[in-house]
């Protein structure tokens, strides 16, 4: 289990670090380094120094989006708790999200030298993709039809090329052979799709108490999901579901969801993917118990 508390950053100036370290000190699932040290751990056995910089990296990367998407989002809230720039300002939170990218290379960087080219390189070409993702995400705000086949490249580019990342990740590190780094990166990537349309799932479907946020957010903050692209797909009006999807109505929403049974299909769509992602472990030369069994606890909240 990845432990957040190794993660420190310097001292001075504190209006530029206080903010890093208030964002790693607000928690979150910690996915991505706890994949990264579950792949390595098939191989390499109790995690090495350079395992434990990757699983910094990654987390620190993955912060440093969320400080960033709060700006562009809007969001007054993260887990309950003021984002950084609301608690701070836009400007400090655009600098500090900066830094955290600076702070992620310190780490990735770090890894051994045998396998440094290929993980750096990784990294970097991921970094990028969650880029582009977001750009897509904020396209998509403004757009009336949006395709499913764009929407999952999306949350492909924006949610699970980290995942993958941090499979693979662990993998180089622990020097597993390419075939088998390959297959955790497809592990890592459709795990990553099951998982995120899980989310879009749970936020019309799930217990807010749970969920861990308000029930019903992408609606309220007019942002598509999976479930309504998909009523979009089955509804024998889709123009009249786009004007009811425009007025922000859960309740009105929702019902439409449930008229079209784009949960059943939600729901459908996650399994699909899960079991492509336990498929894609079947050539590798080691104990999966341990991926299945956090394949299970990722989305099998919602299977």
């Amino acid at each position: 289990m990845f432990d957040d508390s190794i993660i420190s950053f310097p001292s001075n100036p504190t209006g530029l670090y206080d903010p890093l370290r208030y964002m790693i000190g607000i928690g979150g699932k910690r996915i991505r380094p706890n994949l990264c040290l579950l792949a390595y751990s098939l191989y390499g056995g109790e995690p090495c120094q350079g395992a434990l910089e990757a699983a910094q990296a990654l987390e620190i990367f993955h912060s440093f989006t969320l400080i960033h998407d709060d700006i562009m989002d809007h969001s007054p809230l993260r887990r309950g708790v003021p984002t950084v720039w609301k608690k701070w300002s836009e400007d400090t939170a655009i600098l500090s999200g900066d830094v955290m990218l600076i702070e992620a290379y310190k780490h990735i960087v770090k890894v051994p030298q045998e396998c440094r080219a290929a993980v750096v390189d990784l990294f970097s070409s991921t970094a990028g993709q969650v880029c582009e993702g977001q750009q897509y995400d904020m396209e998509f705000e403004s757009l009336d039809s949006v395709s499913m086949s764009q929407y999952e490249n999306m949350i492909a580019l924006k949610t699970a090329v980290l995942i993958a990342c941090a499979a693979k990740t662990g993998a180089l590190v622990a020097g597993a052979p390419q075939k088998e780094c390959e297959a955790l990166y497809r592990y890592g990537y459709d795990l990553g799709m099951a998982f995120q349309i899980a989310d879009d799932y749970l936020d019309a479907y799930g217990d807010e108490k749970v969920f861990g946020k308000p029930i019903g957010g992408d609606v309220a903050n007019g942002k598509k999901s999976w479930l309504t692209l998909r009523a979009m797909e089955k509804s024998p009006d889709p123009e009249a579901f786009i004007e009811l999807f425009k007025s922000r109505d859960f309740a009105a929403v929702k019902r439409q969801y449930d008229a079209l049974g784009v949960g059943v299909d939600a729901l459908a769509e996650i399994v699909r993917f899960s079991d492509s992602a336990i498929a894609a472990l079947d050539g590798l030369h080691a104990d999966t118990q341990p991926l299945l069994a956090f394949a299970e606890k990722l989305v099998g909240r919602v299977k």
